[in-house]
């Protein structure tokens, strides 16, 4: 076994036995991992951190060569983003993010730009009054940059590029020009603006991404269009995505 350090997230957690955790984590470093935590719920004040969902933690354990659970000796806080948990809606979109990450990333696939993003994305979330676009911003750039993503630079059939009118295709993954439509009678009509969105968030970075204006009609398209495809494609949906649909119908 060696012994690694690695600032991290805390994806999720669990309860193990009568004193211990495993834990989730993705980090700068490493990408995902599982860390195993003994004695942490019987003795508190053995780590420096308790672990809250997507805080930020830097990570001492020891990697297994032939586990994928790696022992945690110790995790230290770096940023709870407590100005994320007094606020419900902020608080749920957080733990959308960490789930997404969680679902879409392979153990140990490093990704320092989707850590960057996280971290972006986190930190603006404390203090930004639009929770809502920063995760569809967040949505779109996680799914372009782990190779996930929906095909919107061009027909996802033919690889022509589309000027005009198109479609999108669920299980396909993309959009269809006029003369590939047939090849998905189930695929719906996307406005331009849809399209030009998403190329522009996933073409600049993330704090140009959050200076562009989305209307609420195209807003409300992106999020249909982008969790059908992560439901389809990931054969669920998310619990977070759940909830957050809860709080929309109670706003």
């Amino acid at each position: 076994m060696s012994i690694d350090k690695a600032q991290a997230f805390v994806l999720n957690k669990r309860d193990i036995r009568e004193t211990s955790i495993i834990a989730e984590f993705y980090s700068r470093e490493f990408g995902k991992f599982s860390g195993l935590l003994k004695g942490i719920r019987s003795d508190p004040e053995k780590f420096a951190s308790n672990l809250e969902p997507f805080s930020l933690n830097e990570v001492i354990f020891y990697r297994k060569t032939h586990s994928s659970l790696h022992l945690v000796s110790q995790a230290d806080k770096l940023d709870n983003f407590t100005g994320i948990r007094s606020n419900i809606e902020k608080a749920v979109q957080a733990g959308f993010m960490m789930e997404l990450i969680n679902s879409i990333m392979q153990p140990e696939d490093k990704n320092e730009e989707i850590f960057t993003l996280a971290l972006a994305s986190l930190k603006e979330l404390e203090t930004n009054y639009n929770p809502a676009k920063i995760a569809t911003i967040f949505k779109i750039k996680i799914l372009n940059l782990s190779g996930f993503k929906p095909h919107f630079d061009s027909c996802v059939s033919c690889a022509e590029i589309i000027n005009g009118q198109a479609k999108f295709s669920l299980s396909l993954g993309g959009l269809l020009c006029p003369r590939c439509m047939q090849k998905d009678p189930a695929s719906r009509s996307i406005f331009r603006g849809t399209i030009a969105t998403v190329l522009h968030i996933e073409r600049n970075s993330f704090n140009a991404s959050l200076s562009l204006g989305m209307n609420p009609q195209i807003k409300k398209e992106l999020d249909i269009i982008l969790n059908a495809f992560l439901s389809f494609h990931l054969g669920k949906e998310l619990k977070s995505q759940r909830l957050l649909n809860k709080l929309e119908v109670t706003v």
